[in-house]
């Protein structure tokens, strides 16, 4: 039986300023159920704050404690190793990082950095990567639905750039690595076999999920879906469905 449910954020509970139809109650019918809820993004235009306060703000009823970003795993990461953050993110999204101490040697952090990906920023990383500094990237996704509905480039391809340049292999701290998906379960002091994931990234969030021994992946055709992403990545979706509510449904129906 299906114990805990990981959910991404963007594109399955809401896009832009508006929820998905039907994702506020799919939610509270798997919490009345007695199922544990975790909410994963690689978001990195925010900080988990405003992650947060935007869920509850739109009627979720979330608790930040259920909520998992990359950025978390980053810092731990920095403090364990003593590396000191080069921020190649958004903006906003600099505030994670004011505590760190930055007297050790540099690490390039890199994040969906938008306007910031300018040729002075990737061109200072990379002489920094050229010099030993590791590459660590809070995500690695393809794409992302804008607020204008329609795709962008995310992340993973300025990271691709600086690895082609360097030829290196960043370390990446979000989805799809297995330890990601993980924390999250073992924060619900849950079991990956008894661990679906709800997601509408086919790469990312479901064969990441089915790689780090989740039982079963439900594609949304919400957020970024496109037809026929079901059948581009390996493992494949459990099943591709239209939305939350569906997926939901096929959870507490099993």
């Amino acid at each position: 039986m299906i114990q805990t449910v990981l959910l991404d954020i963007s594109g399955v509970l809401y896009q832009g300023t508006d929820v998905v139809p039907g994702a506020i109650q799919a939610l509270a019918r798997l919490r009345s159920s007695g199922r544990q809820v975790r909410c994963l993004t690689n978001s990195t235009r925010m900080p988990k704050r405003l992650i947060l306060g935007k869920l509850q703000d739109l009627g979720f009823a979330v608790q930040p404690e259920e909520v998992f970003t990359p950025v978390a795993f980053v810092l731990d990461w920095l403090n364990r190793t003593g590396h000191s953050p080069h921020l190649l993110v958004h903006p906003a999204l600099e505030e994670e990082f004011v505590s760190c101490d930055n007297t050790g040697p540099p690490a390039v952090i890199v994040g969906d950095a938008a306007n910031a990906f300018s040729f002075d920023n990737m061109n200072r990383a990379f002489r920094m990567l050229q010099q030993g500094a590791p590459l660590v990237a809070l995500a690695n996704n393809r794409v992302f639905m804008d607020s204008d509905g329609e795709l962008s480039l995310d992340a993973g391809c300025f990271i691709k750039a600086l690895e082609y340049a360097v030829g290196m292999q960043a370390r990446v701290f979000g989805k799809p690595e297995p330890e990601f998906f993980r924390a999250a379960i073992a924060s619900a002091k849950g079991n990956p076999d008894q661990t679906v994931m709800i997601g509408d990234d086919a790469e990312s969030d479901i064969a990441g999920a089915l790689v780090a021994g989740l039982a079963k992946g439900y594609l949304v055709r919400t957020g970024k879906y496109r037809q026929g992403d079901e059948a581009r990545f390996s493992p494949k979706p459990t099943a591709t469905v239209a939305d939350i509510s569906e997926a939901v449904s096929r959870i507490l129906a099993e």
